[in-house]
Formats: structure tokens, C-alpha cells, sequence
């Protein structure tokens, strides 16, 4: 076939593009046949209230509350002890003997044999001493949480499947050891929606993106993380919210127009959850220009404030956790990582207790100060626990190796019942015995105290329903107050 010449397929394409006749003097029926699907289009608008004749970018207030978008605020199942959750989530996996669950018998054996195990037994370099009212034994490693431990309940028989960081963080956060599931945030903003239409529901100041995301559910209810620290410019604390050159009412009727078209591509070719969520985060970083950057201004806290907290990157996360909730956002996570001890346990534990120590012994106090503790529920905990053995890991000075059959966490607050620890290890702490808490239990529990039946929030997706706790968990009802 031999190719025609270019001179050819201009003239071609002319012919083809030209206005002619034809397009312009068309028979009734042909005339049917063209626009006869925008009638049935004229009715489908009128069925969800949109006036065709309508201005685009009709005039809207910048932050008018959307009653019924996927965020607005929904009732539990049953009435919740919480309503905001701070989970501190404490990385790489921190020892239990160590931390909050004393064990003079390991003391005892002390680089010696442990009937059952390998190595040499590693006492916990840190004294334990009655706090409070409640007398529950707190580490040395805490003396500032020590003083509010009448507000803490510590969990000493939690226990995971598997012992390693990302499948175990990955459990931790959504309940799932292989799948991509949502995460606890998404889940909890999923069933309650959020008080502050200007912000989102979900925050994560720092964390793996697996720790908070949506995966099957909507996208609105995937986590927004924001990597704060104290040295940034409030500007760049959430970089490209505000428009510099466009002044806000504008910017709504470019939004509105974008919605508008977006809306017709839905109603016209598909429906498509990802192009719903990006039409979602358009919107919310609109609002965010108003209120996000406030919320993240921790100058105009108190210097007495600022002090209790601690003037650290992890205190002022702590701070702007409180601040956030105060805002009405429904879950903020802070990481406080990094409790993977293999080596020099005894120094380079110390140094990571410390820095969460004063901070979330003031989120405390100060959440109770403003009347938010009884409904702000505060989960501290890492994915797994730690070895009662020794492991140098290549290092001269101990630490412990990785241990999922006992771990420890701590909730304080949200019909929490203070000033309580719940099951036991085994007499050095190597394992759960004694009312054992799974982490579909853990799950289950703060999911109860947020008002749901863990077996009835559910989410249909690929032909089944999903829940946050798969197919088993049992509430540690004893937990809550």
C-alpha cells in the first residue's frame, strides 16, 4: 500500500473538519437521535435537586458545613465513653519488663539460665516503685507518668502474632497481617465522621504511610499526615494550602466549576472511588486554609503550657495533638518510635522513655484541665514486646531480641478505667498467661469504648463485609469504666 503524501491527508483532514450542510440541516428524527439522552440528563437532575439554569460557582461561603458529606458527624452504635482518640504509637517494639511489667523473679536470675529458654536471663536494669492512689508499679524509666497513673490502665497481656516490625506494625494499625486493610484512623472516622468540616478527620503527625491508610474504604477517610517539627515555618508545616494569588472567593467558584464537572463525568461514564477522593481532597484543602495553620501554631499557647509539655519536636507534637482534638478532629497519631533495643537496653531505653515521658504526662493533666479526658481516649504501645534473655546483637552492652507472645500497652482516658492493670506474664514476663488480650481484643475494646459493636461496623467490599477486627475479638470489658 503505498503511503499517501502529507499534502494529501491536509486536504483530507480539511475535508473532514470543515463546517458543511449537513451539520447544521438535520431531519426531526436526526435531530431525536442527537440530544434525546439530555433530556433523560435534565430529569436525573432535577431528581438530586440541581437546577440546570443555575450559575456556575452560584455563591458559597468558603466554609459552609457539608450536613451530609461522608465527614459530617454520625451516632455510634450505642452511647461512647470517647469521642476524639491520641494513639502514641510507640515503634520498633518496647520492652514490657522494662516498661510496665515488673518481674523481681527475672531480677533473680539475673545472667543466669531460665528453665524454657535460651541465654542468659537480663534483669531489667530499672526499679519499679507503687504510684498513685492505686499503688500500680511504674519503671523508673517514667516518673513524670507515674504521677498520673490513677488515669491509666496498663494492659500486661497483650500479645501478637507474628514478631516482625512491619508485618506486626501492620497488624497493630489494621488488623490484617497480609492484606491492605483500613487502619484503625480511617475505620473510626469512617464510623463517627469528624466534628470540624475545615479539617480533617484523620491527622498522623509522622508514620509509615500503611499506619494511615484507607485502602477499600473511601478516600476521605485516609489519614493526612503532616511532618511537623519545631524548627519548620508555620507555612511549610502543610505545604501548598494556601493560594498566594487567588483570593478565597474566587477560589470557591474555580472549585465549585471543578466539582460541577467532575460531578458529570461521574453521572455520565462511571462512578470511580479514586476521582471521588481527589474531588474530596480538593475540598478539604480548601477549607484547611482557614484553620489548619492555627491549629499548628503552638505560640499561642501559654508559656506555662509550652513548658509542661516540654519545648521538644515531641512534646509540641503532643501539644498539637491536644490542640487538634480540641478542633474537633476525630483521631491524631503521633509516631514516638524508635524502641527497637537489640543493644545497650539500659541507656538507649532511658533516653526514649524520657522523651515521651513529660509530654504524655502532660497531654494528660492538661486534657483533664480542660474537661477533654473523660472523652479523649489515649493509647500508648508498639507493635510487639521484647526477649527476658539477653541478645548483644554484635553490641558489648545487652538488649533483647523481639518477643510477640507478651507485649504491653496503656489507655488513659475515654471511660478508661484509671489506676488498673489488666492480666499477667508468666513469673520473668516471656509470655501471656493470664487473661490474654489479643490484639483483635485490644481493637475490639477501643472500638467499644468509641460506641460500636466491633461485629457491626462493617464496610462491603468485593462481595464481603469487612470489619476492623476481621472474625474474632472479645472486649476487655474490665478495661472500661
Amino acid at each position: 500500500m503505498t503511503p499517501q503524501s502529507s499534502h494529501t491527508l491536509t486536504e483530507k483532514y480539511r475535508r473532514e473538519h470543515s463546517p458543511s450542510f449537513d451539520d447544521i440541516i438535520f431531519t426531526r428524527r436526526d435531530f431525536l437521535q442527537r440530544t434525546g439522552m439530555g433530556f433523560g440528563a435534565l430529569s436525573l437532575a432535577s431528581l438530586f435537586g440541581i437546577n440546570p439554569g443555575a450559575a456556575i460557582g452560584a455563591s458559597t461561603s468558603p466554609t459552609d458545613p457539608v450536613p451530609n458529606g461522608p465527614l459530617a458527624p454520625k451516632k455510634p452504635h450505642f452511647p461512647a465513653k470517647a469521642k476524639a482518640v491520641i494513639h502514641l504509637f510507640a515503634s520498633g517494639g518496647p520492652s514490657q519488663v522494662d516498661t510496665w511489667d515488673p518481674k523481681p523473679e527475672l531480677t533473680k536470675y539475673n545472667d543466669k539460665t531460665i528453665p524454657g529458654h535460651d541465654g542468659l536471663a537480663f534483669g531489667s536494669p530499672f526499679e519499679f516503685t507503687k504510684s498513685g492512689k492505686s499503688g500500680v508499679e511504674v519503671s523508673s524509666a517514667f516518673p513524670m507518668l507515674g504521677t498520673v497513673i490513677d488515669e491509666i490502665a496498663v494492659v500486661r497481656s497483650l500479645w501478637t502474632d507474628i514478631p516482625a516490625h512491619e508485618v506486626a506494625q501492620r497488624f497493630m494499625h489494621t488488623g490484617a497481617l497480609q492484606l491492605p486493610k483500613p487502619s484503625m484512623g480511617s475505620w473510626t472516622v469512617y464510623g463517627l465522621g469528624t466534628e470540624n468540616q475545615n479539617m480533617p478527620g484523620f491527622i498522623t503527625l509522622g508514620g509509615a504511610p500503611e499506619w494511615r491508610q484507607a485502602s477499600f474504604l473511601p478516600g476521605v477517610y485516609q489519614g493526612c499526615n503532616v511532618n511537623y517539627n519545631t524548627k519548620m515555618d508555620l507555612d511549610d508545616v502543610i505545604m501548598n494550602i494556601k493560594n498566594q494569588f487567588t483570593p478565597m472567593d474566587r477560589q470557591r467558584r474555580e472549585l465549585n466549576l471543578v466539582k460541577q464537572l467532575n460531578e458529570e463525568y461521574t453521572r455520565t461514564l462511571q462512578k470511580d472511588a479514586q476521582f471521588e477522593a481527589r474531588i474530596e481532597s480538593f475540598e478539604m484543602a480548601f477549607k484547611m486554609q482557614t484553620e489548619a495553620t492555627d491549629a499548628f501554631d503552638i505560640s499561642k499557647e501559654s508559656a506555662a503550657t509550652r513548658e509542661l509539655y516540654g519545648n521538644t519536636d515531641t512534646g509540641s507534637k503532643l501539644l498539637i495533638a491536644r490542640r487538634l482534638v480540641e478542633r474537633g478532629v476525630r483521631f491524631v497519631q503521633v509516631d514516638v518510635g524508635s524502641w527497637d533495643h537489640h543493644g545497650d537496653l539500659a541507656r538507649a531505653l532511658k533516653a526514649k522513655a524520657g522523651e515521651i515521658d513529660g509530654p504524655a504526662a502532660a497531654l494528660i493533666k492538661d486534657l483533664k484541665q480542660k474537661g477533654l479526658l473523660d472523652s479523649t481516649l489515649i493509647i500508648w504501645g508498639g507493635e510487639f514486646g521484647r526477649t527476658v534473655t539477653r541478645d548483644r546483637n554484635g553490641s558489648a552492652v545487652p538488649g533483647r531480641d523481639h518477643n510477640g507472645r507478651a507485649m504491653v500497652a496503656w489507655m488513659a482516658g475515654g471511660g478508661v478505667k484509671g489506676g488498673t492493670t489488666y492480666g499477667s506474664t508468666d513469673e520473668f514476663g516471656a509470655r501471656a498467661v493470664e487473661n490474654k488480650v489479643h490484639i483483635h481484643d485490644l481493637h475490639a475494646t477501643i472500638l467499644a469504648l468509641l460506641g460500636f459493636d466491633h461485629t457491626k461496623l462493617t464496610y462491603r467490599y468485593n462481595g464481603r463485609d469487612f470489619r476492623f477486627t476481621d472474625n474474632f475479638g472479645n472486649v476487655v470489658k474490665d478495661l472500661i469504666a
